[in-house]
């Protein structure tokens, strides 16, 4: 693999992103915590901005990788999402975000999730344009690219598997996987 070093691509640190705001009522689900769906949409924005402002495009969202919220996010916290360009392919980047909630009267922060949104640079024609290389400066740059490809890897297998599965699936078989889950089977026989 060719190590890049030219002086067209861009630095991570370049393109980093923050987004910071405050969590509102509004925002809040019956349970008092905040939806999950303004969390997305505040990856999503942080995202773009981030990759848009790597690869100077309009960016479109193609996948949202590992949502897991670890913790919740309370009414009146402040919550930033980091964004870094991890990886870059020749139209798509990977960023990675973290979200960090911080209760200001208590002077605690939360670590509540990291998430890795898959962009496409798109030019005025609305078709994928070439997006500049990743100059990788520092360790952590280096483990987050070779990272991006690993779970590209995984993505990938994970995908293959599934498709295999889902193709040579009997009925016999698929009852046999269900056999002790919280399921009931009641097939119409028509």
């Amino acid at each position: 693999m060719e190590a890049r070093t030219s002086h067209s691509g861009k630095k991570a640190a370049d393109s980093q992103t923050t987004i910071t705001e405050l969590m509102i009522p509004s925002y809040a689900n019956f349970g008092g915590k905040i939806h999950g769906g303004i969390l997305l949409s505040l990856i999503d924005k942080v995202a773009y901005a981030c990759a848009s402002k790597h690869a100077g495009a309009y960016c479109v969202t193609v996948s949202v990788d590992n949502v897991e919220f670890l913790q919740p996010v309370e009414v009146g916290e402040l919550v930033s999402l980091h964004a870094t360009v991890n990886h870059v392919g020749n139209t798509s980047l990977v960023v990675g975000i973290k979200v960090i909630a911080e209760n200001v009267k208590e002077g605690s922060v939360k670590h509540t999730n990291t998430s890795y949104v898959t962009m496409v640079a798109k030019g005025e024609d609305d078709k994928p344009v070439s997006v500049p290389p990743l100059i990788l400066t520092s360790h952590t740059d280096v483990r987050r690219y070779a990272e991006a490809i690993k779970r590209k890897e995984l993505k990938r297998v994970s995908h293959e598997t599934m498709d295999e599965t889902k193709n040579s699936w009997e009925l016999n078989e698929a009852l046999k996987i269900l056999k002790g889950q919280r399921c009931i089977v009641n097939l119409d026989e028509n």
